[in-house]
């Protein structure tokens, strides 16, 4: 029996079964004794009279509704089902789904945070998270500080009297960086302050925020979770009572995953520990192939020595993902654009698209695809080099992706 140390959450099985039952006292018959959970496809709900409605009045009240619902904005039998596999996955008391990873985002920080208060958030962040924070929660009056990822001391320096908030992700996109969690949960823990960490790339197989004192845990959905580039959803992880305040906000902000969606990501999360097996698997044989070839300068994945938080990743992690990245070396003449988009155009097996965590391998250049609208000294000060490529594994046979990447390369 593991117990989570952000809460008395006992967790008696492995992921690989937890994604596909969820926990055994959350598994609940239902009317037509269906082994899958059923798509409960409705808006609203009804009574049977109006002593029927002032009961589920008064028992709202009392707080003590149980799986009664009212409205499809407060919460859906199927959406709600898959909140608790998730949360079970995360070792965290509850869970709330979104329709996107960056509604979970946006609506954390709006639910939070308040005109005046102060936000930290590590660089290498996704490009959008750091658009939110630096336009709308400015706008609001939302102050904010950047730290370099690994550097702890700034971390800690960047601590005002109105910091409210930690926000970091782990691993990053797209340099794969790995936060120290235990130094982020005592950093804020020292100072009363809430920890978010973006666990997407990680996913609940190989990493487990809340176990290492993490207050709340966000997935994109639409990648690693659903796993079939076929859906968008979102959903943070923690504990009971802050997991019920963002439920709160979400019924006034109407942020709600839609149910078919929700039976959807369900489906996805019975085969997520194969998925990620086999990407972990591949990813691994994928960098160490990399980083031995003469036309690369240089591999980004936490399984490699050579990467700046491998001896973190060891420690607090189960696997490394699927997602390397790697720099082009331009040959004589050759620009770094044209490096990146050499190999790109030369790999038969990968699709060349945006996203990441689906079953098909994914490759992009972040200068062209995220930051295209920028120049290249903008893009370097933010990290993003001209000659980087984001290759995101899909579950195809190992070899095959090795001999593409091999014939791309020749």
């Amino acid at each position: 029996m593991v117990e989570s140390n952000s809460s008395n959450y006992k967790r008696p099985y492995r992921p690989a079964t937890l994604a596909v039952h969820g926990q055994p006292e959350q598994r609940r018959g239902n009317e037509h004794r269906a082994l899958i959970t059923p798509l409960v496809q409705t808006a609203t709900y009804t009574y049977d009279d109006t002593a029927d409605l002032c009961a589920f009045q008064e028992a709202k009240l009392a707080g003590n509704v149980g799986e009664r619902l009212q409205y499809g904005r407060y919460g859906n039998p199927t959406v709600r089902a898959v909140e608790e596999r998730i949360a079970a996955l995360e070792h965290g008391e509850a869970a709330l789904l979104f329709p996107t990873g960056m509604t979970a985002v946006t609506n954390v920080l709006l639910s939070i945070l308040s005109t005046g208060s102060h936000l930290i958030y590590t660089d290498d962040c996704y490009s959008k998270t750091r658009d939110f924070i630096n336009k709308f929660l400015k706008r609001l009056g939302i102050e904010s500080t950047q730290v370099p990822m690994g550097d702890y001391e700034a971390l800690e320096t960047a601590v005002q009297p109105n910091t409210r908030v930690i926000l970091s992700e782990s691993p990053t996109n797209p340099y794969l960086r790995v936060a120290d969690l235990e130094k982020i949960a005592a950093i804020a823990q020292q100072h009363r302050l809430l920890t978010i960490i973006d666990a997407t790339f990680a996913t609940p197989v190989n990493q487990n925020p809340l176990d290492f004192g993490i207050d709340l845990v966000i997935h994109s959905g639409t990648k690693y979770l659903s796993g079939h580039n076929d859906i968008m959803a979102g959903a943070a992880v923690g504990g009971a009572e802050l997991i019920s305040a963002l439920r709160q906000s979400q019924g006034i902000l109407g942020s709600v995953l839609d149910p078919h969606a929700a039976y959807l990501l369900e489906r996805g999360l019975k085969t997520l520990h194969l998925r990620v097996q086999q990407q972990n698997q591949s990813a691994q044989a994928v960098a160490e192939f990399l980083e031995s070839q003469p036309g690369i300068a240089r591999v980004w994945y936490p399984g490699l020595s050579s990467h700046p938080d491998y001896e973190i990743a060891k420690a607090q992690m189960r696997g490394f993902g699927g997602v390397v990245s790697f720099e082009v070396q331009p040959t004589a003449g050759e620009t770094p654009l044209a490096a990146a988009a050499r190999i790109i155009d030369a790999v038969r097996l990968p699709y060349h698209a945006a996203t990441l965590g689906g079953v098909e391998t994914l490759i992009m250049q972040p200068a062209l695809m995220s930051y295209y609208d920028l120049l290249t000294e903008e893009r370097l000060t933010i990290g993003i080099k001209d000659n980087l490529v984001r290759l995101a594994i899909g579950i195809e046979d190992t070899a095959d992706i090795l001999a593409d990447l091999s014939q791309a390369l020749a």
